[in-house]
């Protein structure tokens, strides 16, 4: 079964993401919890599969889009904790680093997460934190 997470979208300012996006280079991120991460000793080029449920805006705080759509992203070259969002994902989406996306984690490196039971991660972004003082638009 998965691990449920709320994430906040790491990254640079939205006019290099548009660039590095154009380029197909890293991007836009997010950080795995310490817990899968330590769990399933995940290393640089890690595979994360699941489900990308939500996506809220920081701007605003509220619900952007419920793609609820499967996902299969690989961590960065660097570190087993960063996944890397793929350009297209960020393209799709008009994703910046003032984001939060709402995931299930099914599996890493084909091994299931939490087999037989549903977590809620302590990874996720409180309702009251989602609403950002400072937001950028995403340029395409």
């Amino acid at each position: 079964m998965p691990e449920k997470c709320r994430v906040v979208v790491c990254g640079f300012d939205p006019m290099l993401v548009k660039a590095y996006a154009a380029a197909n280079a890293r991007a836009c991120w997010w950080h795995i919890s310490d817990q899968l991460y330590s769990e399933h000793q995940m290393k640089p080029k890690s595979k994360v599969e699941g489900r990308l449920l939500k996506i809220y805006s920081g701007k605003t705080g509220k619900e952007e889009a419920a793609p609820d759509e499967p996902f299969e992203w690989e961590c960065s070259n660097e570190s087993g904790l960063a996944v890397v969002l793929p350009s297209e994902v960020i393209k799709k989406f008009k994703l910046t680093e003032f984001h939060f996306l709402e995931l299930l984690i099914e599996k890493i490196d084909g091994r299931e997460v939490y087999p037989g039971e549903e977590k809620l991660s302590k990874k996720w972004w409180p309702d009251d934190r989602l609403k950002l003082g400072y937001a950028l638009d995403y340029i395409a």
